[in-house]
């Protein structure tokens, strides 16, 4: 008896009772709770192996990374071609505007000799005089260097030698007079200066004595 009533007397299990039908019996409508819940209990059980969703899902995120790295390499390869061509688009515009004021300047360096001339016979007075330096002073704002003057080592990518001479009081071939200036822009030549050189005069060398042989002074003995 007492067996029995200890065996009785046990506490057991609660009997839990799920209802897995997905339609509901009363409304006759699915029921929203019946897919998680089965999508759940594989999920309870620990160390189970990947599902094949998720080796897809694997793969289309490494595709999805290597689809992302590829175009972030084709722009930043795009960016650069484009700094290329702006830098290039830059630099050749530089190199117009640069070339237009070059033939601008150049068609008015015989204004500026006019000048020069008028400078040189004293007739540049007066209102004449203001005109003729604002213009100068704007063009060498412009970046126009005027070159070529006395003294200066003749140098013959910048100067043009039109009369040759010889001079004892210069070391090195000399402008010794400037016919006409030179002029340049940006690093470029747009006329040489016209120019007069002057070089050492060179010293007669001494004859040299044979060797061996003395060389003695012979004078007449009108006694003997």
């Amino acid at each position: 008896m007492s067996s029995r009533h200890d065996t009785g007397s046990a506490e057991e299990p609660p009997v839990v009772v799920r209802d897995r039908r997905r339609i509901d019996p009363r409304s006759g409508e699915v029921r929203a709770h019946a897919a998680p819940e089965e999508a759940s209990e594989p999920a309870s059980s620990g160390g189970a192996a990947p599902s094949a969703g998720d080796a897809e899902l694997l793969v289309l995120i490494e595709s999805l990374n290597s689809a992302v790295q590829e175009r972030t390499a084709d722009l930043q390869r795009l960016k650069a071609e484009y700094d290329n061509y702006r830098r290039r688009v830059e630099r050749d515009r530089q190199a117009v505007v640069e070339q237009a004021t070059g033939r601008l300047l150049g068609a008015l360096l015989p204004t500026l000799d006019d000048i020069g001339r008028a400078r040189d016979h004293g007739d540049l007075e007066g209102p004449f005089k203001s005109v003729a330096e604002s213009v100068e002073a704007a063009l060498e704002g412009l970046g126009l260097e005027r070159f070529g003057a006395v003294g200066d080592e003749f140098d013959p990518l910048l100067h043009e030698a039109l009369m040759h001479s010889y001079r004892g009081d210069v070391t090195t071939t000399t402008c010794v007079q400037v016919f006409r200036s030179g002029y340049s822009f940006g690093g470029r030549v747009l006329r040489v200066a016209q120019v007069a050189v002057a070089e050492p005069e060179d010293e007669p060398a001494a004859p040299a004595e044979p060797d061996g042989i003395e060389v003695t002074s012979v004078s007449d003995d009108t006694d003997a």
